[in-house]
C-alpha cells in the first residue's frame, strides 16, 4: 500500500478544488440560508465528470474507485461548498446499482449518474428502528408481477432534489417466512409516496425529510438485483457511505483549520501574530496531526474497498468515519476559539459549522455503534447489544 496518492488523484483534487473555490463558501451559505440548493455547482461538477469518477467506463464514468470519489467530496468540503448528496447519490446508489443492478437498471441509471444528471436519495433509517436495521418495518409484498411497498423513513437527505429513492425494505422469504432485506428504486412521483421536510437547526443546502409509503405500487424491475442477495447489496452501499462520510468530515475539518491558521497568522496582538503563542498554536497543530491520521485511515478504507475486501473495508471505514468526525468537531471548535468573538460573526464563515460537524458523530452511523463494531469485530469482545 502506498502512502502517497497517485498523480492522477492529485490532479483530480486540484481541479475539483479550483472549481469549488470559484464558487466559495459565501455562495453556499447564501443558498443554504435562503432555502436554495447547490444546483449550479452540482451540474457543473457533473458536466466535468467529477461526480461520475467511480462509475464504470462502459457507462460513461471515470472507471475509478471510491477513493477518487471520496477525494472529490473532500475537496468540495474543504472549499466550503459541501454537497451532502454526494455521499448518497454517486456513492451509495450508483455503487449498489453498478455492482448488483440488472443490465437494464445499469443502462438506465449509470450514464446519468456519470454526468450528475440524476440524483437519487437513500432511505434506510426509520423512526422506531434507530440503529437496529433488523427492526426495519418497511415491507414489500408481491401483487401479481408488481411490488406493493409500505412503511416510513426518517432523516432522508435530498429527497426534494431526487428523481428516485433507493429504499431499504423487507420481503418475506417463501421458505422460512422470515423477513429479509431488499432494495427498491422508488420514483419520488410514485402514487402513495409522500415526503415532508423535517425542520432542522442546521444551516445547510441539503434538507432532511420524512418519507411515507402507502401502498406504493412498483414494477417488478424496481427491485435492485437479486432478492436473495439484498444483504450483500446493502453492505456494498454502507461501506462507501462511511468512507464518503469520513471524507466529508475531513474536508470540513480542513476548511476550519485553514481558517484558524490564516487568522492566527494575520491577527496581531501586542506586536506579534497570535499564532506565535503556544496556547493557540498547539491546538491547531493537534488538529493537523489528527486530521492527517484520519485521512490515512480513510484512504486505507477506500483502498481495501476498491480491492474487493469488503470485511476489511468495513472495519477501516468505521474507524475512518469515527476519527474524521471527531477531528472535524475539534477543528471547528479550535478555529472558533482562535477567532474569539469573530468566530461567531457571519463574515468569518465558522459559526454555522458548530452544529453541522456534530452530525458526523450521529450519521450515517452513530459513534456508539462504531465503538460497538470495533469492540466486537476488531477486539473479539462479547456483543453488548
Amino acid at each position: 500500500m502506498s502512502f502517497t496518492e497517485s498523480e492522477e488523484r492529485q490532479a483530480l483534487r486540484k481541479a475539483v478544488g479550483e472549481l469549488a473555490r470559484s464558487y466559495g463558501h459565501e455562495y453556499y451559505l447564501k443558498l443554504a440560508r435562503s432555502g436554495g440548493h447547490t444546483t449550479e455547482l452540482w451540474n457543473e461538477a457533473g458536466r466535468l465528470g467529477y461526480l461520475g469518477v467511480a462509475v464504470p467506463e462502459e457507462y460513461g464514468g471515470g472507471g475509478a474507485g471510491i477513493g477518487d470519489l471520496a477525494a472529490v467530496c473532500e475537496e468540495f468540503c474543504a472549499a466550503g461548498t459541501p454537497m451532502l448528496l454526494m455521499v448518497v447519490s454517486p456513492a451509495i446508489c450508483a455503487t449498489v446499482i453498478a455492482r448488483y443492478g440488472t443490465d437494464e437498471q445499469k443502462s438506465r441509471w449509470l450514464p446519468r449518474f456519470a454526468t450528475g444528471e440524476v440524483r437519487m436519495s437513500f432511505a434506510i433509517t426509520e423512526p422506531d428502528a434507530g440503529s437496529n436495521s433488523h427492526r426495519i418495518t418497511t415491507t414489500a409484498h408481491r401483487d401479481g408481477g408488481d411490488w406493493i411497498l409500505n412503511g416510513r423513513k426518517v432523516f432522508i437527505s435530498g429527497v426534494d432534489e431526487a428523481e428516485a429513492v433507493l429504499v431499504v425494505g423487507r420481503t418475506e422469504d417463501a421458505k422460512t417466512g422470515r423477513l429479509k432485506p431488499a432494495l427498491f428504486i422508488v420514483p419520488t412521483d410514485a402514487p402513495g409516496f409522500e415526503y415532508r421536510q423535517i425542520e432542522m437547526d442546521l444551516v445547510s443546502a441539503d434538507k432532511q425529510f420524512g418519507l411515507f409509503l402507502d401502498d406504493v405500487r412498483l414494477p417488478a424491475d424496481a427491485l435492485v438485483g437479486s432478492e436473495d442477495a439484498a444483504l450483500a447489496q446493502l453492505f456494498a452501499g454502507l461501506n462507501p457511505e462511511r468512507i464518503m462520510g469520513a471524507s466529508f468530515s475531513l474536508g470540513v475539518a480542513r476548511y476550519a483549520l485553514d481558517k484558524g491558521v490564516d487568522y492566527a497568522r494575520q491577527r496581531s496582538v501586542w506586536g506579534a501574530p497570535i499564532g506565535s503563542h503556544q496556547g493557540l498554536a498547539h491546538p491547531l497543530a493537534q488538529v493537523k496531526i489528527e486530521l492527517e491520521l484520519a485521512k490515512l485511515m480513510t484512504q486505507k478504507a477506500a483502498a481495501l474497498y476498491d480491492s474487493g475486501d469488503d470485511f476489511g473495508a468495513g472495519e477501516a471505514a468505521n474507524m475512518a468515519k469515527y476519527a474524521a468526525a471527531e477531528v472535524a468537531i475539534k477543528a471547528v471548535d479550535t478555529a472558533v476559539q482562535v477567532h474569539g468573538g469573530n468566530g461567531l460573526a457571519s463574515e468569518y464563515g465558522l459559526g454555522t459549522l458548530l452544529a453541522a460537524v456534530r452530525v458526523g458523530r450521529i450519521a450515517p452511523v452513530s459513534r456508539e455503534m462504531v465503538l460497538n463494531f470495533v469492540a466486537q469485530h476488531s477486539l473479539g469482545l462479547p456483543k453488548s447489544y
